[in-house]
């Protein structure tokens, strides 16, 4: 079974239908929820972090980038 690094299927979906599709898949990372405009340094990897940007200025934020796993 491989595990899911990435959800290129939830771009343009809202950051809440994104954030249950990837809980769905991977319960056990931690999802961050951030506007496509936050500068978020990378900091280090973690396994167990999905970032999802999103438009704010849309009405329900639709992602903008593929979220991935790091």
């Amino acid at each position: 079974m491989s595990v899911r690094m990435s959800w290129p299927e939830v771009v343009g979906w809202s950051a809440a239908d994104a954030k249950a599709q990837i809980k769905s898949d991977r319960p056990d990372v931690t999802i961050e929820v951030l506007p496509w405009s936050t500068y978020a340094p990378p900091k280090y990897f973690n396994n167990l972090r999905v970032r999802v940007y999103v438009d704010t200025s849309y009405a329900g934020s639709p992602v903008v980038y593929v979220p991935v796993v790091g």
